[in-house]
């Protein structure tokens, strides 16, 4: 099967702006809905893909589609039960065709003749960023400073009215992105980054000491947790949920025990900023990127402790009197349940909840990572999504490769790769979307068979 022409040369062709309206644009001739919200395709047998898997290494019996591409900066991905798939556009980051001005906001899209690539679409918002989520009928989203929430309506890709702004006054700058989750009594759980790299006086600077007790900690470096259903919400009228997560990007529930799970991006500059006590290898690997069980009250050391993958213990930081080895107040805090390698930047976080999918995969879990940039003089690495096995509501202790060839380089670098993979989501029919925010990819990944 040739592969789909990419979303914006569909738009080109079939003479319609990039700016959806009504019930959203047509990508391809398709049949006018009039049953309202559509189901999703009940799929006994997926449709074919791609010859090359649009570019992706996966594990046999595994192919993709390019589900749409040239989008932009796509970040974190949800589809909602009827099957439409709604992407964060990040706001001026660079994009195909859009240079360092990408607009940002909400894509959806739809595939109605179910062949795996998307032939409606419509955007709609304008302070895009990184979180999206379906909850209650409604899509919550990162708005850079805000989460805000747009109903939805049976029938269209575009929501039913402007959005309302459910938390406000984020902080910014630093790690400024936002995701989203929600727990199983309805909660709505936002990850707010740090502002800083590990809480020095001067921030990555060689040698600058640590403050102490980190004040960034008070409204940075954890998770809160708000009423979806309440406007104009604040961190001081929310509850900090859990804290020392320098920045929590991947963020999810396992329904099958509703326990809350997050990644962890681990600190940097270990061998910059205190080599007398690291060499450039130990500042390559370490520490740890990390997925870690949250429970409410949970600290998890930033910035005082991290992981040390090769010890198999949270040790204490250089800028807190740390020397590699010495463990000291860390010894109070959560550990992770999983390491990876050090600088892979994991992005999201999703939990297979289909049943297309082999066995193996039932209840594990798959993240994106993003791909690192403090790894030399050893290669940058990352780039990839990986597997996250799980047994009884634990993993298994170990991740394999899921999806690779991102990057399109064996020495990739952030500004050169062709793709970075930035989001993960499972659609009701049991198929994985990937998102990509330097190539503005989506792929659709389906199982079948051996």
């Amino acid at each position: 099967m040739a592969m789909r022409a990419p979303v914006w040369g569909v738009l080109a062709l079939a003479g319609v702006t990039a700016c959806g309206g009504g019930d959203g644009n047509a990508l391809a001739k398709t049949p006018a809905d009039t049953s309202g919200a559509r189901a999703p395709a009940a799929e006994a047998t997926p449709p074919a893909c791609d010859p090359d898997n649009g570019g992706l290494t996966l594990p046999a019996g595994f192919c993709a589609t390019v589900f749409a591409d040239n989008v932009g900066a796509a970040r974190h991905v949800t589809v909602a039960p009827n099957g439409v798939v709604y992407v964060a556009l990040l706001k001026g980051a660079p994009g195909p065709e859009q240079g360092e001005t990408g607009r940002g906001g909400i894509l959806a899209l739809e595939d109605t003749d179910h062949d795996g690539h998307a032939d409606r679409r419509a955007d709609f918002g304008s302070l895009g960023g990184t979180g999206v989520a379906v909850h209650d009928d409604a899509l919550y989203a990162d708005a850079m400073t805000a989460i805000v929430r747009y109903p939805l309506r049976a029938g269209s890709l575009e929501p039913a009215g402007r959005p309302d702004t459910i938390v406000r006054d984020l902080p910014t700058r630093g790690h400024g992105a936002r995701n989203i989750a929600f727990t199983r009594d309805g909660a709505m759980l936002v990850n707010v980054g740090s502002r800083t790299n590990s809480c020095q006086q001067r921030d990555r600077t060689d040698g600058s000491p640590g403050i102490d007790p980190c004040s960034e900690l008070e409204t940075r470096a954890g998770i809160w947790r708000f009423d979806p259903t309440k406007p104009n919400q604040t961190q001081a009228t929310g509850v900090r949920f859990a804290t020392g997560i320098r920045n929590a990007m991947g963020l999810a529930m396992n329904p099958a025990d509703g326990r809350i799970w997050a990644t962890q991006h681990g600190r940097d500059q270990l061998f910059q900023n205190w080599g007398r006590y690291f060499d450039a290898t130990q500042g390559a690997e370490l520490p740890a990127e990390e997925l870690v069980q949250v429970n409410e009250g949970d600290d998890f050391g930033w910035p005082y402790c991290y992981y040390d993958q090769t010890q198999r213990k949270l040790v204490l930081a250089p800028e807190y009197g740390g020397d590699g080895k010495e463990v000291g107040r860390c010894a109070q805090k959560k550990a992770p349940a999983v390491a990876f390698p050090g600088h892979w930047a994991p992005m999201a976080l999703a939990f297979y909840t289909g049943t297309q999918y082999p066995a193996h995969y039932r209840g594990g879990a798959f993240i994106a990572f993003h791909g690192s940039w403090n790894r030399a003089p050893e290669p940058q690495a990352g780039y990839r999504v990986v597997f996250v096995p799980f047994s009884g509501g634990q993993p298994t202790g170990t991740y394999e490769d899921f999806a690779t060839g991102f990057a399109g380089t064996s020495s990739p670098q952030p500004a050169s790769a062709k793709h970075r993979p930035a989001g993960v989501a499972v659609a009701p029919d049991g198929a994985l979307f990937i998102t990509d925010d330097a190539g503005g990819r989506i792929w659709r990944v389906v199982y079948r068979g051996r």
